[in-house]
């Protein structure tokens, strides 16, 4: 942008490596190549060049790119500098940017930043671009790329433009309110134009919080009785030892947290405190905490002894499943592990941590569970506590539109539908986004 400083950045992760790429975007990219790597390469043509500092001394021989704005990612002028990935290079580098006039180091997420301002990335896209250097699973990767594709701004823009169509016709409606037939005439388009817009939304809401889901990950929780194996069945779902496993009942005081990959899944799998009359206060948190967590969960593995009395399975505490978990089957002669159908409605496994027996069945059982759920269906656009936000309060407005009376009230009615695309237009960041920007850029990395 005029007038605005050029800023650069190491866009590769800090350390030793091979390749290391540090970014500049800005009206002076193009002359930090001319003065630090001359001569100036062809747009988008790599050139091996001798970079120097300005005092003349060698940092490193490295290929240098320019690309012309605003065909652009920033829609700047910008420049790339791929080096050998030393501390000592990468260092030179930014010290002889630093000592250039009109340049300083980028902010966190500036780079994305300066796209969206210049209208080459929305703000769904956006947040694409953090979830897909975020991504630690398959299903997150996917969707990622899905957002940063535009998938949900997109169908944003296309409600807006629908909905702008549709506020036209109630607005010559006001505007001719003096000739009986017209407003009614309008009205009759422009309903069904709105209730199918509507309907759209309801749709897209309707999705069982997949997208979320998939994004942030779904929470397994083990909990059940003390020494029922819920650590050592955590560790193995795992694969490391993250959790002490002891025979002495209340070892586990505190909940622990593992982040698994359930077949490109995100699942965070919590191991908790033994529920039990707690003995001392230390005890009594764990169990607090251990219930608090159990009320959260998108699903609970209740893990029992097999070879005890069975403890009571929660009843209506949050998750829409529990499932039973009977470990130590290796102990009942003739006991066959894995899936034993259902006690009670819930499904029931038989498993032996010991042996491994039945685990490949419940493991197998969790995969095809997140699966269907959450990965089953339409594709889901909303992957943001915000985007569900914007888009419910949307469809609301769009419900007291058709609700209200377009003959006796029609500036009311255009006010809603006003409302509906201001909502949208948050989703995007084309109006009043201000405030959110600054949290949403801070998520990057410098370089992004």
């Amino acid at each position: 942008m005029p007038g605005e400083a050029t800023i650069y950045a190491l866009s590769t992760p800090p350390g030793k490596s091979g390749v290391a790429v540090v970014r500049l975007a800005g009206p002076l990219a193009r002359r930090a190549v001319e003065r630090l790597a001359p001569p100036l390469p062809e747009p988008r043509y790599a050139g091996l060049r001798t970079i120097k500092s300005p005092d003349g001394e060698v940092i490193d021989r490295a290929l240098v790119l320019c690309f012309a704005g605003p065909a652009t990612e920033t829609g700047e002028d910008m420049a790339e500098f791929h080096l050998h990935g030393s501390r000592a290079v990468v260092a030179g580098l930014l010290e002889a940017l630093g000592e250039l006039e009109g340049f300083r180091p980028a902010e966190p997420g500036e780079f994305a930043r300066r796209a969206f301002e210049n209208g080459k990335l929305d703000l769904t896209a956006v947040e694409g671009l953090a979830d897909l250097v975020e991504a630690e699973t398959s299903a997150q990767r996917r969707q990622a790329l899905r957002q940063l594709a535009g998938t949900l701004g997109k169908r944003c823009e296309d409600w807006r433009g629908r909905l702008t169509e549709a506020l036209a016709l109630v607005e010559a409606g006001i505007d001719f309110s003096d000739e009986a037939d017209v407003p009614d005439a309008v009205w009759r388009d422009a309903a069904p134009r709105i209730a199918a817009i509507a309907d759209e939304m309801a749709g897209q809401l309707a999705d069982g919080y997949r997208g979320e889901r998939i994004r942030e990950g779904a929470t397994i929780v083990v909990a059940g009785p003390p020494n029922a194996g819920k650590s050592s069945l955590l560790n193995i779902l795992a694969k490391r030892d993250v959790a002490i496993v002891s025979d002495i009942p209340g070892t586990t005081r505190d909940s622990i947290e593992v982040r698994l990959d359930l077949a490109g899944l995100a699942v965070t799998a919590v191991d908790t405190a033994g529920l039990r009359e707690a003995r001392d206060v230390i005890e009594a948190e764990g169990v607090r905490r251990a219930e608090a967590r159990i009320a959260e969960a998108d699903l609970v593995l209740w893990v029992v002894d097999v070879t005890a009395s069975a403890a009571a399975v929660p009843e209506g505490q949050g998750p829409a499943e529990i499932w039973e978990v009977r470990n130590k089957v290796d102990l009942v002669p003739g006991a066959v592990a894995g899936e034993v159908g259902k006690a009670g409605g819930r499904r029931t496994f038989r498993i032996s941590v010991r042996t491994g027996d039945g685990l490949d069945t419940l493991i197998d059982a969790l995969t095809s569970h997140f699966r269907e759920r959450y990965e089953a269906g339409e594709t889901p656009v909303i992957t943001r506590h915000r985007h569900r936000h914007e888009l419910v309060r949307a469809e609301a407005a769009l419900r007291r539109a058709l609700a209200g009376d377009p003959m006796a009230a029609p500036e009311i009615v255009a006010e809603d539908l006003r409302d509906a695309a201001g909502a949208l237009g948050r989703i995007v960041g084309r109006i009043d986004v201000e405030d959110l920007l600054d949290v949403i850029f801070r998520e990057f990395c410098i370089g992004k």
